[in-house]
């Protein structure tokens, strides 16, 4: 991808507080977020963390899995698709020869778990010059306030030494979750559940280094002798000669010598790693809002439970997400590239786990369309689809067709 000319960027995005009034003191730039809520720390939770690998895996799949769907705003409030050809729809299919439209949706939902906030780059082909998308890594951006705009630009890091490249707003698309302690900054759901996370991975590091290091033996035999180590090599190759082995399993031991045989124990301490484990698999399941059977916790699940917690994390979890990420794009990506008149959403009609959601709608709009509630083109606008000529008046599906009036009785029939 070849980036701007820095120098070029800076002369296209005047800062207006450039006066004697309101002078504003060039921000200065760090390696890294102008704020601690995208440090560069929460990224490795994604390698190192298996609760937050799995859970973010499973909101970034469920994410990229529905289609997009655009159509336009026509001034009767009616919606009409556009069709595929359009540039809109060429771009968020391909928005990038190194991205399909899946990995730029996981891509945005990685960086919107890990760091709270996603950048895509509106970038132009150096060679054809068609727009392009590029996701960026959130902890290598850093935002320059404004004090009438919000924003002044933002600058970028670059993966490989070099100087930070600034954008102008109408060159990056920020998704954020809202973050009420700093707006400027969006916020994780790692942030409240990175304790719990730390937690489990430092006792899963305390274990691992007590199976490698430990030297603590199941047993420790006391002796009234002083013996040499002459003495101990002997007993330990009498002792495996005698009991290792199949052959000689449960052959009983006799020891003259041996006064006592005190067996090593675990600490209490020790014994509560696993239940710790089971805490912050539960602290990252409320984060996230996946439920823990989404998570391989199917301790105490069942076929039933399994349907229920994946209704409960699409429509708790998943479906207000997307309704988020469209309401980003329609306010701010579709104007940057001039498409006002445009709406984007997704397509939830192919997600199995709705589809009784979907299957109870229908039967309700149907019972609606049936007392007169609601118009044909009331409903077909809900769905997005063009008005009808014939859908303007209530009808309900038991209407009779109008009887013809009764003959005049003043004039004979024809």
């Amino acid at each position: 991808m070849k980036l701007p000319n820095p120098l070029r960027l800076i002369q296209r995005a005047p800062n207006p507080d450039n006066n004697a009034a309101n002078p504003i003191p060039p921000s200065p730039y760090h390696p890294g977020p102008n704020t601690h809520w995208a440090n560069p720390d929460y990224g490795a939770y994604y390698a190192n963390s298996v609760a937050i690998y799995a859970a973010i895996k499973l909101r970034a799949d469920a994410v990229s899995r529905p289609p997009l769907q655009i159509h336009r705003q026509n001034p009767d409030g009616s919606q009409t698709p556009i069709p595929p050809s359009h540039p809109i729809h060429q771009l968020l299919n391909r928005p990038n020869p190194w991205h399909t439209p899946r990995q730029l949706w996981q891509a945005t939902e990685i960086h919107l778990n890990l760091w709270g906030q996603a950048f895509w780059l509106l970038d132009r082909s150096p060679t054809t010059g068609q727009r392009q998308l590029w996701p960026l890594r959130p902890d290598r951006i850093a935002i320059i306030p404004h004090r009438q705009n919000h924003i002044q630009g933002f600058l970028y890091r670059p993966p490989h030494s070099g100087a930070p490249i600034p954008y102008t707003p109408d060159q990056i698309l920020w998704l954020r979750n809202y973050n009420p302690l700093d707006e400027h900054a969006g916020l994780s759901p790692l942030a409240p559940a990175r304790l719990p996370v730390e937690m489990a991975r430092d006792g899963l590091r305390y274990n691992r280094s007590f199976l490698q290091n430990s030297a603590q033996p199941d047993y420790i035999i006391l002796t009234d002798n002083q013996l040499t180590d002459h003495d101990i090599n002997d007993f330990y190759h009498r002792w495996e000669t005698r009991h290792r082995g199949p052959h000689n399993a449960r052959r009983p031991a006799i020891a003259n010598f041996i006064r006592d045989i005190k067996p090593l124990g675990l600490s209490h301490r020790d014994m509560d790693f696993i239940q710790s484990l089971r805490w912050s698999l539960e602290e990252v399941s409320r984060a996230y809002g996946v439920p823990k059977p989404l998570l391989s916790d199917l301790e105490r699940a069942t076929f039933a439970n399994i349907n229920a917690a994946e209704r409960i994390f699409w429509r708790n979890t998943i479906v207000p997400q997307l309704h988020l990420l469209a309401e980003q794009l329609n306010h701010h990506l579709l104007p940057k590239l001039g498409y006002q008149n445009l709406q984007i959403h997704f397509d939830l009609t192919s997600i199995e786990a709705l589809q009784e959601d979907q299957n109870k709608r229908v039967q309700r709009e149907i019972q609606l369309l049936d007392r007169g509630v609601l118009t044909i083109n009331e409903l077909r606008q809900n769905h997005h689809l063009p008005p009808v000529p014939w859908g303007h008046t209530p009808q309900t599906l038991n209407q009779k067709p109008a009887e013809s009036p009764p003959p005049n009785p003043g004039h004979p029939a024809e």
